[in-house]
This record gives C-alpha cells, sequence and structure tokens, in this order.
C-alpha cells in the first residue's frame, strides 16, 4: 500500500468510524499493526517484537481497528439496486462475428464470444443485463461501465 491510500485510510477511520489514537499507540500505528498481521498471516507475538508492544496492546488495538473497518463498510458500501440479494454474474455467450472482429471477441480460452453482465432479484427475475462486451474485457471493466451509465446500475 502507498503512503498515500495509507493516509487516505487512516483518515476514513478517524473520520466515518470515529477512531482516535490512544494514550500509547496513535492511529497510524494501530493501521500499520493491522494491515502487517493481514498481510503476513502472522501471530501476535511476531507483532509484539516488531512494535516493541505488550500481546494485551497489540490484540487490544487489532480488535479497535478490526471493528472499525466495519463500521467503514456499513457506512461506505451501500446496495446499488434495491430488492437485490448483492450478487452478480457474468458469463459468456458464443457468438459468431466477422473475421475482422473475432481477436476483441476471443476470450482467454480461445473462444469467441461476447460477456454478459446478469443481476437478478430475489425471485430471480432479471432487472439488469448488460451484452456487447467483447470477449476479452474483464469483469471489472464491465462493472465500471454498467455502473457510469445513465440507466445502469
Amino acid at each position: 500500500m502507498d503512503m498515500r491510500t495509507f493516509a487516505i485510510l487512516c483518515h476514513l477511520l478517524r473520520t466515518v468510524s470515529d477512531l482516535s489514537s490512544t494514550e500509547i499507540v496513535d492511529v497510524e500505528e494501530m493501521v500499520t499493526m493491522f494491515l502487517h498481521i493481514l498481510a503476513h498471516d502472522v501471530k501476535n507475538h511476531v507483532i509484539q517484537r516488531k512494535f516493541v508492544r505488550s500481546g494485551e496492546t497489540v490484540s487490544r488495538h487489532f480488535n479497535l481497528i478490526l471493528l472499525a473497518v466495519v463500521r467503514l463498510y456499513e457506512e461506505l458500501i451501500k446496495r446499488p439496486v434495491s430488492n437485490c440479494l448483492g450478487t452478480l454474474d457474468g458469463t459468456y455467450i458464443k457468438v459468431n462475428v466477422p473475421a475482422a472482429d473475432r481477436p476483441t471477441f476471443r476470450t482467454r480460452k480461445g473462444e469467441i464470444a461476447t460477456n454478459v453482465l446478469g443481476v437478478c432479484d430475489r425471485l430471480a427475475n432479471f432487472v439488469y443485463v448488460l451484452v456487447g462486451w467483447e470477449g476479452f474485457a474483464t469483469d471489472s471493466q464491465i462493472l465500471r461501465d454498467a455502473l457510469a451509465r445513465a440507466n445502469g446500475l
């Protein structure tokens, strides 16, 4: 994580999640310990040695950050479609296209296909379908396009 992203995360945890420094550990150190544990899958005693903190301090501050991240999620992540389970899926549908267009419609498995994004409600009724993307398009490209459209997600 670069320094700018780290600073933004700390700022969001302070402002949105109402996290504040304690007498002995500031927010940046809490976040650093938390991210180090997650990124490297290390135990409490490793963090104790690396940050020169007691096991209780490491544990307490890890849990403070974890709760703050959950509050951050609840505040920032909103379901874009009402009546939606929060899931969507994309699939390939094989198509016949002119020879000149085949390279753009070729999937990573070599098939010629179009990429289709579909969203269903709880009753499995389609509430949104986006078709026509080339086979090589990534899921994130298609989702960004759907979110950017006036009548999109």
